[in-house]
């Protein structure tokens, strides 16, 4: 009986010790909230990719700037951390090369401009050991005044074009614009040239698209539809394509002879695509007559 109870008390210490572990083990990997959330956001401009961390703090019925956030001194540009950026290839942010990496924000706002610097990465936490012969850029930015308040800081990539975005950081009512562009002909081209020579599927359509689209270079985008539609000789939607390229080229009788190709295949199609490629090499055709 001594034995049982003993049995028994032990079992029991073992399962309140696993119990105990157990809760420590859920502790361990219980993260407390905070008062200001951490975002992360992904963004792919052309071929880059950009990535920025930072933290969001709310307004809470407080005056931002000016009183919460000073003008004219350095600003973290957020809560908490430093907020970073990254860049995947070199970039122009308003007007100056930017290469590619990692970079911490800090800015310093202002009534009537803004200046958004672009700082070493030095893993800070807020703005206390910045220290100016670390910044590798700064620009003069004016902010706009919103209508609508931003309850929540926030940072965002708007305005995305080929080979352009604004990056935009807004609260209270203001928001600020940083506009940056890309030079796709030295960061996507290359990519773009080594995946059209790998085994497999080869990407002409949207290869020869982005040379088209992008006004690079009209006799390869000419080049690589034509490599498509030999690939999908009934394509209406690529002999359009072709037809637009070639038109671009300077070679009508090219253009027209892929546009009445494309509206012949119109006439067999979907009633949606009937009518969208109907009236489209229509159009096309009557420019191409004149």
């Amino acid at each position: 009986m001594r034995r049982i109870g003993w049995f028994s008390a032990g079992t029991g210490f073992c399962i309140l010790l696993g119990a105990n572990i157990s809760l420590q083990a859920q502790n361990s990997a219980f993260e407390v909230p905070t008062t200001n959330t951490h975002a992360v956001i992904h963004q792919k401009v052309a071929a880059t990719d950009i990535e920025i961390s930072y933290n969001r703090p709310c307004v809470k019925g407080r005056t931002i700037f000016g009183t919460l956030v000073p003008f004219g001194k350095v600003w973290r540009t957020g809560s908490d951390a430093a907020t970073s950026i990254s860049f995947s290839t070199p970039v122009t942010v308003e007007g100056k090369p930017i290469s590619a990496g990692t970079y911490e924000v800090f800015s310093v706002p202002g009534d009537k401009e803004w200046t958004v610097i672009l700082h070493e990465n030095r893993s800070q936490w807020g703005s206390y050991a910045y220290d100016a012969t670390h910044d590798v850029a700064r620009f003069i930015v004016k902010p706009v005044s919103l209508h609508d308040r931003v309850e929540t800081f926030t940072i965002s990539i708007d305005d995305i074009a080929t080979n352009a975005a604004t990056l935009n950081i807004s609260w209270d009512k203001t928001r600020v614009p940083v506009r940056f562009t890309i030079d796709v002909q030295k960061t996507v081209v290359p990519q773009l040239e080594e995946a059209l020579k790998k085994d497999g599927r080869r990407p002409y359509f949207r290869a020869a698209m982005f040379y088209f689209e992008n006004n690079l270079d009209i006799d390869r985008a000419a080049e690589l539809m034509k490599l498509a539609v030999d690939e999908n000789p009934n394509h209406i939607g690529m002999l359009y394509r072709l037809a637009l390229i070639l038109e671009r080229k300077g070679d009508m009788k090219g253009a027209r002879e892929a546009a009445q190709r494309s509206l012949a295949g119109a006439a067999t199609a979907s009633t949606e695509l009937r009518e969208e490629y109907t009236k489209l090499n229509t159009q096309l055709l009557k420019r191409l007559n004149n």
